[in-house]
């Protein structure tokens, strides 16, 4: 009898599993799987000291991945600076309730931080809005968890979205952003810098 126990908390630990590592997105020397998203007057990608360039468009400039990308329970992370200009500098758009939404980063002017969108609400209008002050040149860590329940976020260390989208309708904003799915980076009229961009798979919630 003593021994089960032991045995017990052995399996448990065996099912469930080593946690996913975090998989590479850019190598921080090439596009790689990376393709300059078609908006129209947009501004040439590059790749510059490790970090995707996204030099200020008219008024977008955006990429777009290439390759293989979980469709839900999945987080992904980067960090990204704002270079240039007052708008976003790193929205990124990605799979989520079996549709696409955008994270947007500095939107409408610079501070608003939010999911584009929810129950054809964007990120301005709804729960997920929130302010944060970016200041130019410096770098900020990024990351965002979604599952079919809910989609989490963070920058830095502090947890900035964590909205249920179970049962509601997710969607891009009407657009040219539509262009960036199913995973991609923008700017608006700012210049943005993006590095260290990997995903993991996760347990849904």
């Amino acid at each position: 009898m003593p021994r089960v126990l032991p045995a017990l908390l052995a399996l448990a630990s065996l099912s469930q599993g080593p946690a996913s590592e975090w998989k590479s997105l850019f190598d921080g020397k090439t596009l790689g799987a990376w393709q300059a998203t078609p908006f129209p007057r947009q501004k040439g990608v590059r790749v510059e000291n490790g970090a995707l360039i996204l030099p200020a468009g008219h008024p977008l400039t955006g990429v777009t991945w290439q390759g293989s990308f979980p469709h839900q329970d999945y987080e992904l992370r980067f960090e990204a600076a704002r270079t240039l200009g007052g708008d976003f500098f790193a929205s990124v758009t990605l799979p989520a309730g079996g549709r696409y939404a955008t994270w947007v980063l500095g939107g409408w002017g610079g501070d608003i931080v939010g999911i584009s969108s929810i129950d054809g609400w964007d990120a301005s209008d709804n729960e997920t809005r929130t302010y944060y002050n970016f200041e130019t040149g410096r770098w900020y860590r990024f990351r965002i968890r979604v599952t079919p329940q809910r989609i989490q976020a963070w920058i830095d260390d502090q947890r900035v979205v964590n909205v249920p989208i179970a049962g509601r309708t997710i969607s891009l904003r009407p657009g040219d952003i539509r262009l960036s799915a199913p995973l991609g980076f923008a700017s608006y009229n700012t210049t943005g810098a993006i590095r260290n961009i990997e995903y993991r798979p996760i347990s849904s919630d």
